[in-house]
């Protein structure tokens, strides 16, 4: 199971931090990805984790303004998410071995 948290309501400018607990099972035998849906739209893949060598990759809409990490001790991977603009605004997921988190909506508006 996953659990994600840390959406909210945010400025443009601002920043958030995405948490994507498991449970269950060890993140770190696993690939990881953060994905979003904004309104309207098809789930876009935004940064992942490879496995096992634990590159990291973006997209370009985020690259540069997020970071992805994992704190193996705590099971959790974070989407650290800075200088927000509106186009950011979606739901996200995270996934891993195949199982989807709920998903946590992020809003940048003024």
């Amino acid at each position: 199971q996953l659990v994600e948290s840390g959406g909210g309501l945010v400025e443009p400018g601002g920043s958030l931090r995405l948490s994507c607990a498991a449970s269950g099972f060890t993140l770190d035998n696993y690939a990881i990805g953060w994905f979003r849906q904004a309104p309207g739209k098809g789930r876009e893949e935004i940064s992942c984790i490879n496995y096992p060598d634990s590159t990291t990759k973006y997209a370009d809409s985020v690259n540069g303004r997020f970071t992805i990490s994992r704190d193996n001790s705590k099971n959790t991977v974070y989407l650290q998410m800075d200088s927000l603009i509106p186009e950011d605004t979606a739901v996200y997921y995270c996934i891993v071995g195949g199982v989807w988190g709920q998903g946590t909506q992020v809003t940048v508006s003024s």
